[in-house]
């Protein structure tokens, strides 16, 4: 066993875990935040997206001995007031979910990609920046739509009103 520490969605946590522990497992099973997925189990899906240190990562592509010290932020850590995130709430506004399964891991990735690219975001550069997160209900469409919808209200309100 080795003992791992890390700031989880801003609180202090710690365990002792298996070397090959998957950080996505940690958080399931020793945390029991269960809103990052697992769906392939190959790095493949993106269900799993939390973000480490402020940058996307899939989280069954790494040890939770690798994110020791480290700050993860997941779905459940980005609204812990209770209301729905800027970017949670253009995903149900604009229907960006069907089945919700892929969800969690959008909304992860699209926080990164506001964080990365600011929020005037088009089409284009969604679509780019969604590959690698897989949605098996939808065509996109919907999705896209709601990145675009939540990155312009996560603008500072003075780059808001200009």
């Amino acid at each position: 066993m080795t003992h791992v520490s890390m700031t989880v969605n801003g609180r202090a946590v710690s365990a002792d875990v298996e070397p090959r522990m998957l950080l996505v497992q940690f958080l399931r099973e020793k945390l029991l935040l269960t809103g990052t997925h697992v769906g392939c189990d190959t790095s493949q899906c993106g269900a799993c997206v939390v973000q480490v240190d402020g940058a996307a990562v899939k989280s069954c592509t790494l040890l939770a001995v690798q994110a020791d010290g480290c700050a993860v932020l997941t779905i459940e850590g980005l609204a812990p007031s209770g209301a729905l995130h800027p970017m949670q709430e253009a995903f149900r506004e604009h229907h960006g979910l069907q089945c919700g399964f892929c969800t969690p891991g959008m909304i992860m990735t699209a926080m990164d990609m506001v964080a990365r690219l600011g929020p005037d975001l088009d089409e284009a550069t969604i679509r780019e920046n969604l590959d690698g997160n897989l949605c098996r209900c939808t065509g996109y469409h919907n999705i896209v739509k709601a990145v675009a919808a939540g990155a312009r209200a996560m603008a500072p309100a003075s780059a808001a009103a200009e």
